[in-house]
């Protein structure tokens, strides 16, 4: 089997779920190289996170605290990126420089200005394949559902709705992380950190936003620090961002944002609804394998429940009778990295650096509609 040989950068949550799904390829059944994890970087090559990758993937030829030794590593192909959103600017440009393909974290740099400097080496640099990380339409029910908009299914569409909220910032009393200040995270608070998660299918289907209303909430405005004192916390815990947008037809009709770490009963919950004149449906995380939809008569219309079960964009082993889940959702969108960086069309590809200049256009016309409380136009 064809490899496609990888070098983390940041060695946390995310890079393990990174390496468990690479260590899992024997689960996809199409002949897609597989990736292995040849190098990683973390700020300390004693702690307990280099440890468990140690443990794990022995094969692991690399072990080092300063990013740029992999990047002159010849026997490297590509880089998968977790780091605080301040580091995104500096290290996404020596990446992409670097020729090695990129796999970055949302949401490509800490603000409007970093993302431009990031966007610009990429266009220095035109055979360095690049993508940001979107894992959540990759659920089957939610391809299924994407499939159904293509088709014409809807009709017109009336509305639409996006959403990505936790609740665990609900604890008071948990301990502050970088997300939680702005030097790191970036003054869009949680819309920094979650909203290309929601924008990824709107984008994607064409509903590009025209006008922008949004409110921003700082609620917990201090947490633990963890050393036995306080922290000042001085992100945004909630966003909705109430848009415009239009539908084929050209219609203007609202889209809504919601990106949330205070919303109650949310343990995790990403969603899409969409309102149409012949049929509207909407998928949520809490429901995995299934979604809703609407069926008409006359005057008449009710909701059913469809369970589409394991049926994912790229074939497994799994049945379709069995459920699918998160760990998957990673898995599918690594092996669409891949297809895409060899060459291959993929039926729903990666959030594209294109795509991120239009979320941090988002994100800072949201800002700004707050700070000044208006409407703001985007071109």
């Amino acid at each position: 089997m064809k490899t496609v040989r990888f070098g983390l950068i940041g060695c946390g949550m995310m890079a393990k779920e990174f390496a468990s799904a690479a260590a899992r390829w024997c689960h996809l059944t199409d002949d897609i190289a597989k990736p292995e994890i040849v190098g990683i970087c973390s700020t300390s090559t004693t702690s307990g996170k280099v440890e468990w990758f140690q443990k794990n993937f022995p094969e692991i030829k690399y072990i080092v605290t300063d990013y740029k030794q992999l990047l002159d590593k010849e026997d490297i192909d590509a880089i998968y990126c977790a780091v605080p959103h301040n580091l995104h600017e500096q290290f996404y440009i020596d990446i992409i420089k670097s020729g090695k393909a990129l796999l970055g974290e949302k949401p490509f740099g800490i603000d409007k200005e970093a993302n431009a400097k990031i966007i610009e080496a990429i266009k220095e640099n035109p055979n360095t394949f690049v993508r940001c990380c979107s894992e959540f339409p990759y659920y089957p029910a939610m391809q299924t559902l994407i499939g159904w908009y293509k088709e014409g299914k809807f009709g017109k569409v009336l509305e639409i709705k996006c959403g990505f909220n936790h609740c665990s910032d609900m604890d008071v009393n948990k301990p502050i992380n970088w997300k939680r200040m702005v030097k790191f995270n970036g003054e869009y608070g949680c819309l920094g950190d979650l909203g290309i998660h929601t924008q990824h299918v709107p984008f994607r289907l064409g509903f590009k936003p025209k006008t922008v209303r949004a409110h921003f909430s700082n609620i917990v405005k201090e947490r633990p620090d963890g050393k036995g004192g306080v922290a000042v916390c001085d992100t945004f815990d909630n966003c909705t961002i109430f848009a415009t947008t239009l539908n084929k037809d050209g219609d203007e009709i609202p889209m809504t944002f919601e990106t949330k770490r205070m919303s109650p009963g949310s343990t995790n919950r990403w969603f899409f609804e969409i309102y149409g004149t012949q049929c509207s449906a909407r998928f949520s995380s809490d429901d995995a394998n299934a979604f809703h939809y609407t069926s008409s008569w006359g005057k008449e219309q009710s909701w059913n429940r469809i369970i589409i079960g394991y049926k994912p964009m790229i074939p497994t082993i799994t049945g379709p009778i069995f459920e699918f889940g998160f760990t998957d959702a990673i898995q599918q969108q690594i092996a669409a990295f891949i297809q895409e960086y060899s060459g291959v069309e993929v039926p729903f590809g990666l959030f594209t650096p294109e795509e991120t200049v239009l979320s941090h256009t988002l994100a800072t016309a949201a800002l700004k509609s707050f700070y000044n409380k208006t409407v703001e136009i985007i071109d």
